[in-house]
């Protein structure tokens, strides 16, 4: 099924979407923004996994990673699909702060998202933290 939102609207819905997801803890939000048979490519440990995989996953991120935050720093959309380049940030055990750095590929369908595909670095002690958060793309 082709999506119905247009490439502004899919690039606000994925902004909102780890708004809601990472910076706000709302791990349920999972279950409105994707579609009931959501496939997730590159899911936990890197294996494919679909909504329930995902929401556990970031249970357990919100509880390791306490303050977690996602700045969303560009984000390319066509057709069916957008891109997100985007920073995950934290302060990790000792105080120190540290990041990962993600790119993800979205697909809509009607208006939700259908599928993901994600490519992260590993995590690494981060330079100053910026200002900007997921509303800055």
């Amino acid at each position: 099924m082709p999506t119905d939102l247009n490439p502004e609207q899919m690039k606000q819905f994925v902004r909102d979407h780890f708004e809601e997801f990472v910076n706000k803890r709302n791990a349920a939000v999972i279950r409105k923004n994707m579609t009931p048979d959501f496939y997730d490519h590159d899911g936990p440990g890197g294996k494919p996994t679909g909504i329930d995989g995902d929401e556990q996953m970031m249970i357990a991120m919100y509880d390791a990673m306490p303050d977690l935050r996602i700045s969303i720093e560009e984000l390319i959309a066509e057709g069916d699909r957008v891109v997100c380049r985007n920073i995950w940030r934290w302060t990790g055990k000792g105080g120190s702060q540290m990041q990962f750095h993600g790119f993800v590929l979205w697909r809509f369908e009607g208006g939700k998202i259908a599928e993901r595909w994600a490519t992260v670095t590993a995590a690494s002690e981060a330079p100053a933290w910026p200002a900007r958060d997921v509303k800055g793309a």
